[in-house]
C-alpha cells in the first residue's frame, strides 16, 4: 500500500507526552502585543507562531494547550485584530498568535499595514522555528491559506498545519478536506511532512501538538 502524503501524525508515546505535558504545565502568560518590529521581544529562546484566518479556531486552540480559558482572546469582528501577540511558555519558549487572516471587516490600509508586518516578521525572527497554520477540517485548506503558505515558503519558515474542530465533522468528509489539504501542500516547500488533528472541546490532538512543540529547541 502507498503511504499517503502529509500522513496524519501518530499519537506521542507516554515519554514525550509528559515532556510536552511538563513544558506547559510550567505555565504561560500574556507578554504583549506588538504592531511594529521594533516592538519585539528580545529574541533570547525559541519561538512558534500561529498562524489562521478568521474564525478557525486559533484561540480556542492556544487556550486549550494552556490549559488557561481566556488566555488568547478572539477578536468578535474577522481582520479587526492587528497585533501579533507574544506568551511567555514557562521559561523556554514562546507561544506567538498571529492575527487571523482574511479582510473582509478591516479597512484596506490595515489590511497593508498588516501584511507589511507580517512579511517582516516572518522574515527577519531568527529564532521562528516553525509555523503551525491553522485550517478547519470541516473545509481543507482554501486559497486565502494557500497565501499565507506562500509567504512561509519565500521566509524560509518551516510550517505544519493542524486541523482544527474534528469533532465537527463527519468522517467522508474529513477525508475529502484531507485530501484537499494534502493536495494544496504539495505545491510548498516549506511543509512539514505530518498533519495535526485537533479539537479544542474534546482534546483531540492536544498532546501531540504540546509534544511536537516540546520537541522544537
Amino acid at each position: 500500500m502507498t503511504a499517503l502524503p502529509f500522513p496524519l501524525a501518530p499519537e506521542p508515546d507516554e515519554i514525550t507526552a509528559e515532556i510536552g505535558r511538563k513544558l506547559f504545565a510550567g505555565g504561560a502568560d500574556f507578554l504583549k502585543g506588538v504592531v511594529a518590529m521594533d516592538g519585539l521581544p528580545p529574541a533570547d529562546r525559541p519561538e512558534v507562531c500561529f498562524a489562521g484566518r478568521s474564525n478557525v479556531g486559533k484561540s480556542t486552540l492556544i487556550n486549550a494547550l494552556t490549559g488557561r480559558k481566556a488566555l488568547a482572546r478572539a477578536s468578535n469582528t474577522p481582520g479587526r485584530t492587528q497585533e501579533i501577540n507574544f506568551f511567555t511558555l514557562g521559561e523556554s519558549h514562546y507561544l506567538v498568535d498571529l492575527p487571523g487572516y482574511g479582510y473582509a471587516e478591516a479597512p484596506m490600509a490595515v489590511v497593508k499595514q498588516w501584511q507589511a508586518l507580517l512579511r517582516a516578521y516572518l522574515s527577519g525572527r531568527a529564532t521562528l522555528r516553525r509555523a503551525f497554520v491553522l485550517i478547519d477540517a470541516r473545509h481543507g485548506a482554501k486559497a486565502v491559506d494557500a497565501e499565507i503558505m506562500g509567504l512561509l515558503d519565500k521566509a524560509a519558515v518551516p510550517f505544519q498545519v493542524v486541523l482544527t474542530k474534528a469533532d465537527k465533522v463527519r468522517r467522508a468528509d474529513l477525508d475529502a478536506a484531507l485530501a484537499r489539504t494534502r493536495t494544496v501542500l504539495a505545491k510548498h516547500p516549506a511543509a512539514y511532512p505530518e498533519l495535526i488533528l485537533t479539537s479544542s472541546d474534546k482534546g483531540e490532538g492536544i498532546a501531540s501538538l504540546r509534544a511536537t512543540i516540546a520537541g522544537i529547541t
